[in-house]
């Protein structure tokens, strides 16, 4: 019983990481044209004696950021350039999806263990 009750906080734990991890990849798509924005990504690890899944500070992505050309823009240099943001569209959709399936897996799983638990409980109640 204690199995299924951890394999449901497991779960949880992965949902509620790839939920934060879906809302990083949101924000990435939301500042793709900001300028000077930087990607945020997150990094997992398991937690201690594999009691789910913890998720690691954001971090900023260092990457260069885009040169822009563009001479009548507010941000440009001398040179006519500014910074715009080191998003690239085709990893954040990527990440997205991933996010999204490892999301779906979790809770597939979590439903499962709840659906086994509940029938359990029904056995024991005879």
């Amino acid at each position: 019983m204690t199995d299924l009750i951890k394999s449901l906080a497991i779960a949880a734990s992965g949902m509620q990481a790839q939920a934060q991890r879906l809302r990083h990849v949101s924000e990435n798509i939301a500042n793709a044209d900001t300028p000077g924005y930087h990607r945020k990504t997150i990094s997992f690890r398991d937690a201690i004696d594999g009691d789910g899944v913890i998720s690691g500070p954001v971090r900023l992505d260092r990457s260069e950021l885009t040169q822009i050309f563009d001479p009548g823009h507010p941000l440009a240099d001398p040179s006519g350039h500014y910074d715009g943001s080191n998003v690239d569209l085709v990893i954040e959709i990527a990440d997205a999806r991933e996010a999204q399936r490892s999301y779906e897996a979790n809770l597939k799983l979590f439903d499962q263990a709840r659906q086994m638990t509940q029938s359990l409980f029904e056995i024991l109640r005879r």
